[in-house]
């Protein structure tokens, strides 16, 4: 059967949790922890130069591989005994342990979606700022450990907006964590938007997204919104002040978008765009990857202009 005629496997790998399941639904089939637990008795055998020792390191190699956990079953392991210890292979959204990372999507496929890779296209996401070198390593893993047939890696931000939604002081007063962080959320979006072209600049203030577990408080998008209105009309005022009041400008419309499916509206983004005509061809094929080598991957399909 064509795996293109079956839905895709799109999972959305955060560096807090995991959102996995197939193209076509609405909501994800899991929502994991990223993180695994490794039984490091396995990890680190002892060295020795013998024959008999050798042996016992391939075997506890192999048992490394087959021995670990992901998600709640991690946590609760690395509780429940001294001999798992936990590693998150993401860290600020960049793949840090690639070793972790690949048994993490192992036991997502063959455990949770219980799916052949073999028989699906797969939708990965990223953050924008990704190396191009970890996309290579992504390739790698997919197209040789899995074999999958087709890979699609997408820039999370973009799904977030595909999805249809074009403590948290820590957000608006972040000094009161670190010193080195002291511009707060509203004023790093107002920076964003006066950083785009002048004409589409009102358009943006009336659609900012939000997208991730971390805007899931309560009224956070009412705050946000309030004080990036506060910084718009303050501007606005002091430019008409510049000119003796003697021109009025426009109010500028400020709406920030939230939605009850905000917290994995990455994952549902890449649903909607796995299940278009489109997206197959879009694809990096395992026939293109034994052709022209994990390069392939490199591209950002962002600047395709698929989207």
């Amino acid at each position: 059967m064509d795996p293109a005629s079956r839905p895709a496997v799109v999972i959305d790998n955060g560096s807090g949790y995991t959102k996995m399941g197939f193209a076509g639904n609405v909501e994800p089939c899991y929502i994991v922890p990223t993180v695994v637990a490794l039984n490091e008795s396995f990890l680190n055998p002892s060295r020795t130069s013998s024959k008999a020792g050798w042996v016992a390191q391939h075997n506890a190699g192999v048992m490394a591989d087959l021995d670990f956990f992901i998600g709640d079953e991690a946590l609760e392991r690395s509780r429940s005994s001294t001999t798992y210890n936990l590693s998150y292979p993401i860290r600020q959204g960049q793949v840090e342990n690639w070793d972790s990372m690949e048994r993490f999507w192992q036991q997502c496929i063959f455990n949770y979606l219980r799916c052949d890779p073999e028989d699906h296209y797969f939708l990965l996401t990223e953050s924008p700022l990704t190396a191009p070198e970890s996309r290579e390593y992504t390739g790698e893993i997919m197209f040789e450990t899995f074999n999958v047939p087709g890979l699609y890696i997408a820039v999370n931000s973009v799904l977030a907006l595909a999805a249809g939604y074009t403590t948290s002081k820590v957000f608006f007063n972040p000094e009161i964590y670190s010193t080195d962080f002291t511009t707060p959320l509203p004023v790093v979006i107002d920076k964003c938007i006066q950083s785009a072209p002048i004409d589409t600049r009102r358009s943006l203030y009336k659609n900012i997204v939000l997208s991730g577990g971390s805007t899931m408080f309560k009224d956070f998008h009412r705050r946000l919104q309030r004080d990036i209105k506060k910084i718009v009309d303050a501007r606005l005022l002091a430019s008409e002040a510049r000119v003796g009041g003697e021109v009025k400008s426009q109010p500028v419309e400020v709406n920030v978008v939230s939605h009850p499916i905000q917290r994995f509206a990455v994952w549902f983004g890449g649903s909607v765009l796995a299940s278009t005509p489109e997206f197959f061809a879009a694809c990096h094929t395992k026939e293109e990857y034994e052709e022209y080598g994990a390069s392939i991957c490199r591209t950002n399909p962002v600047f395709k202009g698929m989207y």
